[in-house]
């Protein structure tokens, strides 16, 4: 049995969200809940709302044991770019990308 929470279309880059996915990925869900509280980074506040999720549709929905899961796959994927331009010397124009993430949790059951 597996539970799964998607946050989509998030303004924050892959790469940042991906630093913090690496803290959790095995861990069990209130050990990982514990490490994202504590951590300084702007990834770890979004990461925590998607595990509340994914771990909040485990019990409601799958009537699983919170003491028993952890978690089994993070991923940050990444979402559409917003294209935006900065003007820059002598008529040029600079692109800035302002790079979105698609994040998931998927909880299992030990």
């Amino acid at each position: 049995m597996e539970a799964r929470a998607i946050a989509k279309y998030i303004r924050i880059s892959p790469r940042k969200v991906q630093e913090v996915a690496d803290l959790v990925r095995g861990k069990k869900v209130n050990e990982a809940l514990a490490i994202l509280e504590f951590t300084n980074k702007r990834g770890a506040g979004i990461l925590k709302k998607v595990v509340s999720s994914a771990v909040a549709n485990a019990e409601n929905n799958d009537d699983m044991d919170r003491e028993n899961l952890y978690i089994a796959e993070v991923f940050a994927n990444q979402g559409p770019t917003l294209k935006r331009f900065q003007p820059r010397a002598q008529g040029r124009a600079f692109m800035i990308r302002k790079r979105t993430s698609h994040i998931g949790v998927v909880v299992k059951e030990k």
